[in-house]
């Protein structure tokens, strides 16, 4: 573990994303550590390892000390693993988590399965040994990983990745049906609307009201949705889907206060998608990424299980002092009164009232009537 170093968990210049799997542990040779359950990222440079929990903790590996790997299977009560074999650190190391280690190799435990496909993919980057290259790709990109596997052992690995894909395929397509199913009962009362509306206006309806009306409809789509058929399934899909929908929802996430509950996002993002329905798991692994792609809105956690999308430029600080002063101002406050004093929806007037709470703030009162916060006297004593 002295080979990892602290990160911000963004892409250098140069630096490409190529796989990703969540539910990682990492040990310390056979130590188990700290790092119980993380999403583990691979990139054409370095290997990454980001808390599931707490989202400020990452930690990265310079693939450029990795000699070898080895692959451990699963057994009873046992997930399987891939060993990685490291050279020692240089002498110039940026602080990681630990100074010293005994071991001079550390163990990725896969808990949620996905440990081939990786290992796969792992072998091919150390192949490739894009960081001595002098002339890297494009951010972003997708590096084209080579296909051809000579020999019976290549051909049957290839035969079984074209089935895993068909059974993938036929899964999602699936899905999206079932998604598209339960959806058709809004589709259909959201087309009896629109008729509606157009029969009303039938004969007066103006030409500046024709074009709003238009854009109106313009404004409930999306014009060319990324797609797994346009984009592929693997990490380039991911990339561009978080890329689009930080395009799309920057701006009405700064609108809604900074920020934007996940199951909200969901909505919008499906409603705009027309028929191009999106899969919550395809979602959340967009909005994964886009911490590390550097886009104007990152996902967030609260301590309460909440996941919201929330702006680059929300600051925290300020929230907490503009939610203590409202407090202070009318002498106690409930969420629903601060959802409508500042235009949030309710649930993230609570998580802003329990962060400041968690700071200092407020303090709470819990009584038959529901959850009302009030000034903290025992800080900020009254003159």
């Amino acid at each position: 573990m002295d080979r990892f170093e602290w990160s911000e968990g963004h892409l250098f210049t140069g630096e490409q994303l190529v796989e990703q799997q969540t539910g990682v542990a990492l040990y310390d040779g056979n130590d188990k550590t700290a790092f119980e359950c993380g999403t583990l990222i691979l990139t054409t440079h370095r290997l990454l390892w980001r808390d599931q929990r707490n989202r400020s903790c990452v930690l990265c590996l310079p693939l450029s000390l990795v000699v070898y790997l080895e692959e451990q299977a699963s057994g009873f009560a046992k997930s399987a693993k891939i060993v990685v074999h490291l050279n020692p650190a240089g002498a110039q190391k940026p602080p990681g988590p630990t100074t010293h280690s005994v071991h001079n190799y550390i163990r990725l435990s896969f808990r949620e399965a996905g440990e081939k496909e990786f290992y796969r993919t792992f072998q091919e980057m150390l192949k490739q040994k894009q960081w001595e290259k002098s002339l890297p790709g494009p951010s972003g990109a997708n590096p084209q990983l080579p296909r051809h596997r000579p020999g019976i052992v290549g051909i049957e690995r290839s035969i079984e990745q074209r089935n895993k894909e068909t059974n993938k395929n036929i899964s999602v397509a699936f899905e999206d049906l079932s998604k598209l199913m339960g959806k058709a009962k809004d589709m259909v009362n959201l087309s009896k609307t629109i008729a509606t509306k157009i029969k009303d206006k039938q004969g007066d309806i103006t030409e500046d009201e024709t074009v709003k009306f238009k854009a109106y409809l313009l404004s409930m789509g999306i014009p060319n949705p990324v797609t797994r058929e346009t984009h592929g399934t693997g990490d380039k899909y991911y990339t561009e889907l978080a890329r689009q929908l930080a395009s799309m929802l920057t701006k009405p996430i700064e609108e809604s206060g900074g920020m934007m509950t996940l199951t909200d996002v969901y909505c919008r993002v499906n409603r705009a998608r027309g028929m191009e329905l999106l899969s919550p798991e395809d979602l959340l692994h967009a909005c994964e990424l886009m911490e590390i792609l550097a886009l104007p809105i990152r996902l967030r956690t609260f301590d309460s299980g909440v996941a919201v999308l929330q702006s680059q430029s929300q600051n925290e600080e300020e929230i907490i002092n503009t939610t203590t002063a409202l407090v202070q101002e009318r002498s106690s406050l409930t969420a629903e009164e601060l959802s409508q004093l500042v235009g949030v929806s309710v649930l993230l007037a609570r998580e802003r009232l329990l962060l400041t709470e968690k700071f200092g703030g407020v303090c709470r009162d819990e009584h038959i009537e529901g959850l009302r916060f009030y000034p903290n006297m025992f800080l900020h004593p009254p003159a």
